[in-house]
């Protein structure tokens, strides 16, 4: 007898097969991740001798940091935010803006520093931002920033480094 319990966790088992285990990791599949070669290229073992394991976690791995754990969310001087893993430039200091999510945001990145992928983890469609240069995982874009682009980039603070203006 069919009950509507059994039902429910047939069609419940149904769609996370089809899923996959992404939606329950946060882990991208092999399909979903983009055929991309980039300028900045490191063998597995070379990315773990340059990365702390956190940043590695973030970079390579697609990992988030904790809320409100990185130092450059309150980061104020003025400046240029870079990739942790190859050093390309990547947000000005004028671009930011307290988000109050915990995570370093941005409103624009520079020309040509970042690259977007979709991102179809977590049981939803998001749209994530890597690295141009080296593709590493920096965090993801969502439309509700302020003007004049009213884009927030939402970036982990560890796959990042701020280098200050000589001035600042």
């Amino acid at each position: 007898m069919v009950t509507r319990r059994k039902l429910g966790l047939g069609v419940l088992g149904a769609a996370l097969g089809l899923l996959g285990t992404t939606a329950l990791t946060g882990r991208r599949s092999v399909a979903e991740t983009p055929a991309e070669t980039f300028p900045f290229a490191l063998t597995e073992a070379e990315w773990r001798k340059r990365l702390t394991g956190p940043q590695f976690h973030v970079l390579r791995e697609h990992g988030t940091e904790y809320p409100g754990s990185s130092p450059l969310d309150r980061e104020k001087r003025r400046g240029v935010f870079h990739c942790a893993g190859c050093e390309k430039p990547l947000f000005a200091s004028e671009t930011k803006f307290d988000s109050g999510t915990g995570w370093p945001s941005f409103y624009q990145p520079l020309e040509n520093a970042v690259g977007e992928t979709q991102d179809r983890s977590l049981f939803m469609i998001r749209v994530e931002v890597h690295c141009a240069n080296c593709g590493g995982h920096l965090g993801h874009v969502f439309d509700d920033g302020p003007p004049p682009t009213h884009l927030r980039y939402c970036m982990n603070g560890i796959a990042m480094t701020f280098k200050p203006a000589a001035n600042a």
